[in-house]
């Protein structure tokens, strides 16, 4: 395999930073990239996702995945795809351990609700949030707002899932108007691979977590072409173990595929191109699985979503998920005084009032969303199961 590291990002040939390097300090020997990601590695709303919904709400078995830990797979499997294309590792880890920073309490069911809440001020998108929170709420410096993170994170993780077009949501229009990050073309290679990492990783890992939490069983997930495939050959080499024993193994395989799958397909769609530039400049992504493999994971999908996402027990809950946001907002946008006062905004304009109650909503964890439930609305019990 020849490496595409003439196709890969340069932290010496970096457009820099918004507010430059802080005068007067020593960092240690750090390029520009490994900066980024020590930087978000150590913010507060990363660590924060320890206590934010990857599937389940505010699960109460110890194994199964949270946005954490999801983030933290995924620069693994990011990590790999980069390493073995021969592109920058350090900003691929970055863009995949902040690519779902911005996400509220609750997952997607946190995001509808707040959506569907902050209609007047331009509703809600966990992505333009990323960006809100590393460019502006974010801010451990003492003389900028944001963490201050380089031109290719930020322009990697506004467009990971490719070209941005008008209208843009607020927050990510907001971003981009202070510093341009050319939304209109695609990213660079490591953003994508940060992009595909992330569909493996939830493809599998929802895979173990739906097993264990009995969602659905082998049988039923063995009618997956894709599933099936790669268990025949778990059970060619393991005849006589138990299914039990061998479900971890079909997860293994299945990455194994996937990764190597997306390895010989980006290879092959980059074939030729001699810059990042004209990787910006192509007409689709060129990170992704082969045409074969995108429809048996595209089934695959089809399969959890239908079993597991939308799931009784799991809609069930995201009910009284969204009940809570809607309920927070409704008793902050009545009276925003209710704010803690580090979150109440000065002066008297009222989309930036309703802009500040969701940057505090979207920045709880589940269990935080809940307890300020009880103290500003009332009482709320999440069914158990999780």
């Amino acid at each position: 395999m020849r490496p595409l590291a003439h196709l890969a990002a340069d932290p010496a040939r970096s457009r820099g930073r918004f507010h430059g390097a802080p005068g007067g300090a020593s960092r240690g020997p750090r390029d520009a990239f490994q900066r980024d990601r020590d930087r978000i590695v150590h913010s507060i709303p990363f660590r924060r996702l320890r206590h934010k919904t990857q599937v389940f709400v505010a699960p109460d078995g110890d194994h199964f995945r949270v946005r954490l830990t999801h983030s933290l797979e995924v620069a693994q499997i990011g990590r790999t795809l980069a390493r073995a294309l021969g592109l920058n590792e350090d900003l691929t880890e970055a863009l995949c351990l902040a690519h779902d920073i911005g996400h509220p309490p609750f997952g997607h069911s946190g995001e509808d609700a707040l959506t569907e809440a902050m209609a007047e001020a331009g509703g809600f998108d966990h992505n333009a949030q990323t960006l809100r929170l590393l460019t502006k709420l974010e801010s451990p410096y003492p003389t900028h707002a944001g963490l201050d993170l380089s031109w290719e994170t930020l322009e990697g993780l506004a467009k990971h899932n490719g070209p941005v077009t008008a209208p843009l949501p607020w927050a990510l229009a907001e971003a981009n108007a202070q510093w341009d990050l050319a939304l209109g073309t695609w990213p660079g290679l490591e953003a994508q691979v940060a992009a595909i990492a992330d569909d493996i990783a939830y493809d599998n890992h929802d895979i173990d977590d739906g097993l264990r939490s009995g969602l659905f069983t082998l049988e039923e997930l063995l009618e997956v072409p894709l599933a099936a495939r790669v268990w025949a050959g778990v059970r060619a080499r393991y005849p006589d173990l138990p299914d039990a024993r061998l479900t971890p193994e079909l997860v293994r395989d299945q990455i194994g595929l996937m990764v190597n799958d997306v390895l010989e397909e980006t290879q092959r769609r980059a074939a030729g191109l001699a810059g990042i530039e004209e990787v910006r400049r192509a007409s689709g992504p060129l990170a992704g699985f082969s045409e074969g493999l995108a429809a048996e994971e595209k089934a695959l999908k089809t399969f959890l979503h239908a079993r597991m996402y939308n799931a009784a027990p799991v809609a069930e809950i995201r009910r009284h998920a969204q009940q809570i946001v809607t309920g927070l907002w409704s008793a902050y946008s009545a009276d925003p005084s209710r704010l803690p006062p580090g979150w109440q905004p000065q002066g008297g304009d009222r989309i930036a009032t309703l802009r500040a109650i969701g940057d505090f909503i979207a920045g709880m964890t589940d269990r935080y969303a809940i307890k300020q439930y009880r103290e500003v609305v009332g009482p709320v019990e999440l069914p158990e199961g999780f």
